[in-house]
This record gives structure tokens, C-alpha cells and sequence, in this order.
């Protein structure tokens, strides 16, 4: 599963360390989803969809859609 999660942190001005202290994950948890090793768990990507207001399947995406 590939994702846009770098992109939308950065548009919104957060830091990764800014980012994991509102959803309650560790800092490695964010450079882990956002290079693709870590696919997280449905309520985190809810939590990542509102604090980005925007549906998960704007965030994360089969690797096969996004061309």
C-alpha cells in the first residue's frame, strides 16, 4: 500500500514529531508508514483522515491505483 501522508504533513505544516504526539504514536511509527513499511491500523488511519479532513482513501492507496 503506497501513501500520501508525507505530503499532506508537510502541507499542513506538521512536523513528524508534531504529527505522532496528536495521534499517540511514536515518531518511528510516522517515517515507517510514510516510506511504506508500516500500514497502520483502521482507527489510526481514521484518526490521520480527520486530523487531515480527508477520507483515508486520499491518504492511502494500492500501489496499482496510484498510476
Amino acid at each position: 500500500m503506497d501513501n500520501k501522508l508525507k505530503e499532506l504533513r508537510e502541507t499542513h505544516g506538521y512536523s513528524q514529531h508534531q504529527l505522532a504526539k496528536k495521534l499517540g504514536v511514536s515518531r518511528q511509527t510516522i517515517i515507517s508508514i510514510e516510506k511504506g513499511r508500516y500500514n497502520p491500523s483502521l482507527p489510526l488511519a481514521l484518526q490521520m483522515g480527520q486530523i487531515f479532513a480527508t477520507p483515508i482513501e486520499n491518504i492511502f492507496f494500492l500501489e496499482d491505483e496510484s498510476d
